[in-house]
């Protein structure tokens, strides 16, 4: 199979080792992503963020197989026992696209906007191991035992430590690609960093604490620090300049009441049309079963928005007409500002909505984002050809500086007829 990629170019899956690729593409719970979008609602601050997790999964695999080619270059200094074999690279490249196999509708914004809804990383180990699924059949088709495998892989356990992480870690193709497409998608330029020369700076070296000696990734110290911090610095941009735009995050939580206010209704009795089956399930206190929740994409969830926009209920069917008409909240940020200072100013925002006669639960909303972009581990290091393996905060004062230092931006989110008020209140 030879596909177009905007980020990678040309993509292809022609090996025998890939062929599980191009199998797994026709699975239905796989064509499912492509109607799911990567970044939820981004697009209504970024016009071009419309990709979708189909397309990252694609991606990740692609960098999976640049990865493993520069594994096999390097791995002769090992016993055959620790190499990639073909096996083992199957597994890796179907981990690598599958792993987001379980994403609700709008990706990590369902699962944070509806209570108890469980993580996208439990619905895709679901899948994986649900004989009913395409996935699963697929999978068995090559090996009994090829979803537990794969299963373990993306939750980053495989008896190379170097390849769970190369799903899941620090280092992860997962992270790999997403930074190259969002940044691609937005049209921002500082998400972009060297991939290839990242990639070409990889080399083994043995663990240094572990009994049996199990080979580790490390960056060449010489080559590949400087791509290191790139790498690190554009999920930090990306971060601070995407994925925290103030109208995204507008978006998110117009999103949150939206369905906080359904399953509220639900609860207390009130039809909704077009309600799908697993939001009813949600809304009842249960989990949905894995159809009803495979069910959910961005197309049923934006589409249940619109026939609620008819709804009796007034403040549900303002919510819906509201995100339709991208009429989102405004946003006034609170900068430097202490716990002190943050909750007067959201209690001051609230009374400012009762006084105009609109539900504050509702109307107002203290948006907390923080994300850690470098938290160091003991899964890469950084080696010199003479010396001892280092960690990379050792080596660079870029990620001494940045390793654990939490980001932070707290907002005050309200309805948009709000705004002047809002200002003169808040704003010193």
């Amino acid at each position: 199979m030879i596909l177009r990629d905007p980020v990678h170019g040309l993509v292809t899956f022609e090996a025998e080792e890939e062929a599980v690729i191009v199998r797994l593409m026709e699975a239905r719970e796989v064509q499912r992503l492509r109607r799911i979008r990567q970044l939820g609602l981004a697009s209504l601050a970024f016009p071009g963020a419309e990709h979708t997790r189909f397309a990252h999964a694609i991606g990740a695999a692609h960098v999976m197989q640049r990865l493993l080619e520069r594994l096999r270059r390097v791995d002769h200094s090992l016993p055959f026992w620790q190499r990639v074999t073909s096996e083992r690279a199957r597994d890796a490249l179907a981990a690598a696209f599958l792993h987001d196999l379980g994403h609700g509708p709008l990706s990590h914004l369902f699962e944070e906007a509806v209570p108890g809804a469980l993580p996208h990383e439990t619905w895709t180990d679901r899948i994986l191991l649900d004989p009913s699924t395409e996935v699963h059949q697929i999978l068995v088709s090559q090996d009994a035992n090829l979803p537990r495998r794969v299963s373990e892989l993306v939750r980053g356990h495989h008896e190379l430590p170097y390849l769970s992480k190369a799903v899941s870690g620090t280092l992860d193709v997962d992270r790999c690609d997403y930074l190259l497409r969002d940044a691609h998608a937005t049209g921002v330029r500082y998400g972009e960093y060297d991939l290839p020369w990242l990639l070409r700076s990889l080399q083994f070296v043995e663990g240094p604490n572990d009994r049996e000696r199990a080979p580790m990734l490390a960056i060449d110290g010489k080559k590949g620090v400087s791509a290191l911090e790139s790498f690190v610095l554009a999920r930090y941009f990306m971060f601070q300049q995407v994925y925290f735009h103030k109208s995204a995050r507008a978006a998110e939580i117009l999103v949150k009441r939206i369905l906080q206010r359904a399953l509220y209704l639900v609860r207390d009795g009130v039809p909704l049309p077009s309600m799908p089956a697993a939001l009813a399930s949600f809304a009842a206190g249960d989990q949905p079963s894995l159809a009803d929740y495979l069910e959910l994409d961005d197309q049923v969830l934006l589409g249940a928005f619109h026939a609620w926009e008819r709804t009796s209920d007034p403040i549900l069917a303002d919510l819906c007409k509201r995100l339709r008409a991208r009429k989102l909240f405004k946003t006034i940020e609170l900068y430097d500002a202490d716990a002190a200072s943050i909750s007067e100013a959201h209690e001051k925002a609230r009374e400012i909505a009762r006084q105009a006669g609109l539900d504050p639960d509702v109307y107002v909303a203290l948006d907390h984002a923080s994300d850690t972009p470098y938290s160091e581990d003991s899964s890469l290091l950084v080696v010199f050809p003479k010396g001892r393996a280092r960690k990379p905060s050792e080596v660079s004062m870029v990620l001494d500086r940045l390793s654990g230092a939490e980001y932070v931006r707290t907002r005050i989110l309200f309805a948009s007829e709000l705004r002047e008020s809002m200002r003169e209140a808040l704003i010193r």
